[in-house]
């Protein structure tokens, strides 16, 4: 068996660890150790023997027997305001590591050291071209120095400074060592501390050679300190704490919010920053003007760096608009007003006595309006939000397809105690459905066949009903809406029930049904469109609080914070999952300050309000599960597929036309087919993955500690087999990329246009309330009007998404450019390239089912084709393109 392992076929990994080492000296035993060590092949068990072995070999034929004469080359971002003669009195201090270990003291593990380092000034030889500063030093390795492991580098400018790459050449062989960075480097006046930089060459720790053990720990735990102090700016540390600073409660205590994780309210964990506890409330933290994040995290490129400035500057038009308006949720008077929305903009207010900031002067030497695109649908069909078939057609290809679900019991019912939420048993009865679907078949058959589906927002909704209407002004209802697929294979909103539970004043429970039916052309079909704003609204709460912040952005943060705390920075799982968190985190943070904060955007414009975020937890509670957000999961468990190995995919959908399923299946498989090539070069044993221990540290933290409220349920995937890490790491991935491409970036075309999703209803149904009826009954559009989000919240709602759907110009989409370390591996190469052109040929496929005149939900006249997945995009609004990562 030995035999075997030691020989084992795995192409490009036949050199012990390194690549292909860079070694200067002789190829003697006094220059190369070769004994392989008893105690070191004891420890790791039979595991390394192959890697002994292949250690002797690679070292036996290399040799060297003199210095040679080597160039470093540092590229790195100009310093903003820096002049060359800046640039002149400050230098970069290097020192290259070997990633052998002084040959003698090899003999007595416990007194093993790494080799003296070569310490190198660059400086002398700098230039500044093509917005990249570079610098340039020659140097001689030594003899038997051995292969180069890591840089350590110090910064000797009085300011930071963003290092993007090492290169180091001139070796025999030919080949150079890329070290690539993309990292800030603190002053060293600031920081005494060195940075470490590892080679582009990937180690298991088990791998990991002599000589670069100690730094590969060191460096882990720089990332991990725990000291309790408040984080500054140029901190990189990663560490977890619970949602606590979404209020502020010292400055208003209207603002105070309950602390989002922990027993009461479940939830992941995000970033600590460590900043003081509120006077008037311990357990909230007090909110700064900046929110940390490790120095690394934030968004360094300056277009990227413009949508914080343009973020910003809406947040104080529509501040300033508010107070121009004092406060008052005036409704559009009219459909022509908001479309003057797209025609004529909206005038930005007038600056108070303190003048205007920065970031509004900048929007404000562009425009003297805030002028807003007409939304892909309104341009297409203008009328297509009135039709019942776009209404379903949306709950498969619109921008939040993640709800829908096959009906499996009759009749409906809810879960929640009828003691404090009345009748259970919903009113949509079978003699109703046998009434609107007649023309097609039987209830039963329907119900047999699996025809019938719901958007169910029933339980997630009425507990906060009775206390969204305590609020001025608002009102909130638990809703289901049924649907029927039809022959054609779309759907047909057949029922909307909403309901309200029994009010503390001993108001019973307050129950009704709406069906679109013609027999009724006034009345019904008025009430109809009011029930059908009401679901509108409800789901684009959904969307906005479940499918998009809690199951992305908020869900993904722990993985990052672990991902940072317990892999090395060249641990092979490490860089593949690191180009899928650029820039989230501080993505996240900017929600915290503006989006989701106390009285901030999310809760002044959707249904929940100040009950949003705490509403996001519940469902977290209720319904998040790791496993159930790989796609082929989510579509089982909602009864919108079923395992059928004879199928694409593995799965027969319950709906063969759905377009965010039909094209996010060929987007997963290409996703998992790459991961598993990747982690089978890595992994080509069974037993490395459970041998693993910061693979195994990192699973551990994210299961007990970032999704810590949860650490006891029973359908965490186990981590022993490379086959459990393909399916772990695929997960984190689609749920980075496809799965918040899919809910992201269609906001704008479908929601930009606000009577086809509108974020709120503010009026109670005409048929619940008297004083509503008798407007509804004079003049139904003015109440619809009134019942959609006010003048203050459409506008606000419409232009945030519309920044939130777009892609910057450098956007990095999914498989689209290879990273370095990667590139630098043949079968890694070979394997990336084969998901570059399946991504490219995915392309091909959505235009062409696009194009497909007989798959309805995605084609047709005034239809809206579905291209959420589609890997690629430009800049702009497009309603397409999947970046890596949650990048917006």
């Amino acid at each position: 068996m030995l035999k075997n392992l030691v020989h084992q076929s795995h192409p490009a990994r036949t050199l012990f660890p390194w690549h292909m080492p860079f070694a200067f000296g002789s190829s003697s035993t006094a220059s190369f150790p070769i004994r392989p060590k008893l105690d070191f092949r004891q420890k790791q068990n039979n595991i390394c023997v192959r890697y002994v072995r292949r250690n002797i070999t690679a070292l036996a034929s290399t040799s060297a027997n003199s210095p040679s004469n080597i160039k470093a080359v540092v590229t790195a971002k100009p310093i903003a305001g820096f002049s060359t003669h800046d640039y002149s009195q400050g230098a970069l201090l290097l020192e290259l590591v070997s990633a052998e270990i002084d040959p003698s003291t090899e003999v007595d593990p416990n007194t093993r050291k790494e080799k003296e380092p070569i310490r190198v000034t660059t400086g002398h030889q700098m230039s500044i071209e093509n917005n990249e500063v570079k610098y340039e030093c020659d140097f001689k390795v030594p003899s038997g120095f051995g292969a180069i492991g890591a840089v350590l580098v110090e910064n000797e400018h009085c300011k930071e400074m963003y290092v993007k790459k090492i290169v180091i050449s001139g070796f025999p062989d030919g080949r150079d060592v890329n070290v690539t960075c993309n990292s800030w480097v603190q002053p060293k006046s600031n920081h005494s501390e060195k940075r470490v930089f590892f080679t582009n060459k990937s180690y298991l720790p088990v791998e990991t050679p002599e000589g670069l053990k100690s730094l590969r720990e060191s460096e882990l735990l720089s990332l991990q300190a725990n000291d309790r102090g408040e984080r500054k700016k140029t901190d990189r540390i990663y560490d977890y704490d619970v949602y606590n600073d979404l209020g502020d409660p010292d400055n208003n205590a209207e603002s105070a919010r309950p602390v989002l994780g922990g027993n009461e309210h479940p939830y992941p964990r995000r970033c600590r920053t460590g900043r003081p506890r509120c006077e008037t409330d311990d357990s909230s933290e007090t909110r700064s003007a900046d929110f940390y994040v490790p120095r690394d995290e934030a968004i360094s490129d300056m277009k990227a760096q413009s949508f914080k400035m343009i973020f910003s500057a809406l947040l104080e038009i529509f501040t300033r608009l508010y107070a121009v308006h004092g406060g008052r949720d005036l409704p559009f008077p009219s459909f022509t007003a908001i479309d003057s929305l797209f025609n004529k903009g909206v005038e930005p207010p007038p600056p108070d006595r303190n003048g205007v900031s920065g970031h509004l002067r900048t929007i404000l030497k562009f425009a003297d309006v805030l002028r807003l695109e007409t939304p892909e649908m309104v341009k297409r069909d203008r009328f297509s939000w009135l039709r019942d078939e776009e209404f379903a057609r949306q709950t498969l290809a619109g921008p939040n397809p993640y709800t829908i679900q096959l009906v499996t019991e009759w009749p409906l019912k809810s879960n929640l105690d009828p003691e404090i939420y009345g009748e259970p048993k919903s009113k949509i009865t079978k003699a109703l459905v046998e009434r609107e679907i007649k023309d097609f078949m039987s209830f039963d058959k329907a119900l047999d066949e699996r025809k019938l589906f719901v958007l169910d927002y029933h339980d997630l909704l009425l507990p906060y009903v009775n206390k969204v209407r305590e609020l001025e002004k608002r009102t909130l209802y638990g809703s289901r809406t049924l649907f029927f697929l039809t022959p054609d294979g779309t759907l047909r909103p057949l029922a909307i029930e909403l309901t309200r539970p029994p009010a503390g004043n001993g108001e019973p429970q307050w129950k009704q049904v709406y069906t679109p039916s013609l027999d009724d052309i006034g009345t019904g079909y008025w009430l109809w469109r009011f029930a059908k704003a009401h679901v509108l609204a409800h789901d684009s709460a959904i969307h906005q609080l479940v499918s998009h912040w809690l199951r992305t952005h908020c869900a993904v943060e722990p993985y990052i914070i672990a991902t940072n705390r317990r892999l090395s920075t060249m641990h092979p799982v490490y860089r593949l999952l690191h180009p899928h968190f650029r820039n989230t985190m501080e993505i996240n943070a900017l929600a915290r300050q503006q989006l989701i904060s106390a009285n901030g955007i999310v809760e002044s414009t959707f249904s929940p309000l100040k009950y949003a975020l705490e509403l996001s937890s519940v469902a977290y509670d209720q319904l998040w599960r790791f496993d159930l957000q790989a796609l082929p999961e989510d579509l089982i468990s909602r009864g919108m597929a079923e395992e059928d190995l004879s199928a694409p995919h593995g799965l027969r959908l319950t709906i063969k036309d759905y377009p965010f399923a039909n094209d996010g299946l060929l987007l997963w498989d290409a996703i998992k087919d790459w991961v598993t090539d990747y982690v089978n070069f890595y992994y080509p044993i069974e037993s490395l993955v459970e041998s693993d221990k910061e693979l195994e540290a990192w699973w551990t933290e994210i299961r007990t500690v970032g999704h810590g409220d949860k650490k006891d349920e029973p359908w965490w995937p186990k981590l022993k087999t490379p086959s459990d890490l393909i399916g772990i790491l695929t997960t984190m991935i689609w749920v980075a990329s496809g799965h918040h491409a899919a809910v992201n970036f269609g906001q704008y075309a479908f929601g930009g246009y606000f009577p086809n999703r509108p974020s709120i209803a503010r009026t109670e149904m005409p048929t619940e309330c008297c004083e509503k009826l008798k407007l509804f009954l004079e003049n139904p559009e003015a109440a619809l009007l009134t019942c959609f989000p006010s003048q203050l919240q459409a506008t606000i709602v419409m232009a945030v998404v519309d920044v939130l759907s777009n892609h910057l110009t450098d956007e990095e989409y999914i498989g689209n450019e290879i990273e370095p370390c990667w590139a630098e591996v043949p079968t890694i190469k070979k394997a990336f390239e084969k998901f570059n052109e399946r991504l490219k040929n995915l392309e091909w496929i959505i235009d062409a089912r696009n194009a497909d005149k007989k798959l309805k939900n995605r084609s047709g006249v005034g239809v809206v084709p579905y291209e959420l997945l589609k890997p690629f995009s430009g800049p702009g609004v497009t309603g397409k393109g999947v970046p890596n990562s949650i990048s917006i």
